[in-house]
């Protein structure tokens, strides 16, 4: 059997769902033979990186160090998985405009591009919307169907990130919109750019709906504290053949994650329901009658009605996903979510703030020319 050995960066809640689904991957052998986090001493992870026993280092680290560790891996000839967004731009909202940004974002996903190229070795981009069974199966009645994609609506939401970080542009790179708006945002590039299609075009508006009057008076579990990072993000793309998706990003939505999407094509619709499912229902007529149970992520009340996913990290695509790596890189291939994809999701959804912030459509086809 072959055989993978496997660094970890970081021990947070991202580097559990990699951990996990590593564990999971069949055919080959997969080892994590090292895990270091940025509460370790500066050297730990610099060996782990280094160590001639790894073949892949897994960033789960906050967003504005992946391209730094994605660079320092690649450098030393590993395979890399970062985690979603592949990179940004890391400063202080007010502190440049939204087209310096964009330009200093895509910039450096192009230098993760071109360093995973030149050290002949794959950048997975840890997209787990490519990997859901339910996004997969939509492909296949695509494929099956024969029609074309008009038409895309995208949406990750919930009540609040659960990381400090992420809250503060300078270590997030943006908010909602980038967050969260990215799945169904690379999971649309993903099923468009199957039929050849390209970004053309975007327009998007973006809130700090936490910081109003209304909410900031309300007494609400949707998590607060957001620094200079939108909580709320729309934004519509328009694709160089005419198609179009509306992806929404929001951490001010109750009730669990919401994952969903719906592709209207020109003799078919399909939904794709990652969370919430139906597969299991709860009621708990009393929150503490399932108060040591595990639900559904990010869920607010065990009481009532419930909607626990047999295997949420399945339906999520988690599993899936690592097992592609695995493959990919023992095979030699591209993996279905690679740092290109990372690099798109990147060049639109900055993009999309320059879109916001200058109240304008952005021709997106200088960024998309190659």
């Amino acid at each position: 059997m072959e055989r993978l050995n496997v660094a970890m960066i970081g021990r947070g809640f991202a580097a559990a769902l990699h951990t996990d689904a590593w564990k999971r991957v069949h055919g080959v052998e997969v080892d994590i033979v090292d895990i270091a986090s940025l509460r370790d001493e500066p050297e730990t992870i610099d060996h782990a990186i280094t160590r001639a026993d790894v073949d892949i280092v897994d960033l789960c680290v906050p967003n504005h160090l992946h391209a730094k560790y994605a660079l320092d891996a690649l450098d030393a000839g590993k395979h890399v998985v970062v985690e979603k967004p592949l990179t940004g731009c890391f400063v202080r909202r007010d502190e440049v405009g939204a087209p310096e940004m964009m330009a200093r974002a895509v910039a450096q996903a192009d230098e993760v591009v071109a360093a995973a190229a030149a050290a002949q070795r794959w950048c997975c981009y840890a997209e787990n919307w490519l990997y859901a069974p339910p996004v997969t199966k939509v492909a296949a009645l695509l494929d099956a169907a024969g029609g074309a994609i008009l038409r895309i609506q995208g949406e990750e939401s919930h009540s609040g990130t659960h990381s400090e970080p992420n809250k503060h542009w300078n270590t997030a790179g943006g908010g909602a919109l980038l967050g969260k708006g990215c799945h169904p945002l690379g999971a649309a590039l993903y099923l468009k750019g199957r039929e050849g299609a390209r970004p053309a075009a975007v327009t998007a508006e973006t809130r700090s709906l936490t910081k109003s009057a209304r909410f900031e008076a309300a007494d609400s579990p949707i998590r607060r504290g957001y620094d200079d990072v939108e909580d709320y993000g729309v934004l519509v793309l328009t694709f160089d053949d005419g198609a179009v998706a509306e992806i929404v990003g929001a951490d001010t939505t109750l009730g669990g994650v919401r994952n969903r999407m719906t592709v209207h094509a020109t003799n078919t619709l399909l939904e794709a329901n990652l969370n919430p499912n139906n597969a299991v229902r709860a009621y708990a007529p009393d929150e503490r009658v399932l108060a040591d149970a595990y639900l559904s992520e990010k869920i607010e009340t065990h009481g009532g009605w419930s909607q626990p996913a047999p295997d949420e990290d399945w339906m999520q695509g988690y599993p899936q996903e690592m097992q592609d790596f695995a493959e990919a890189i023992i095979g030699g291939r591209p993996p279905r979510a690679d740092a290109r994809l990372g690099r798109d999701v990147v060049a639109v959804v900055y993009g999309a703030y320059v879109a916001a912030a200058e109240g304008r459509r952005v021709d997106l086809s200088p960024w998309f020319s190659s």
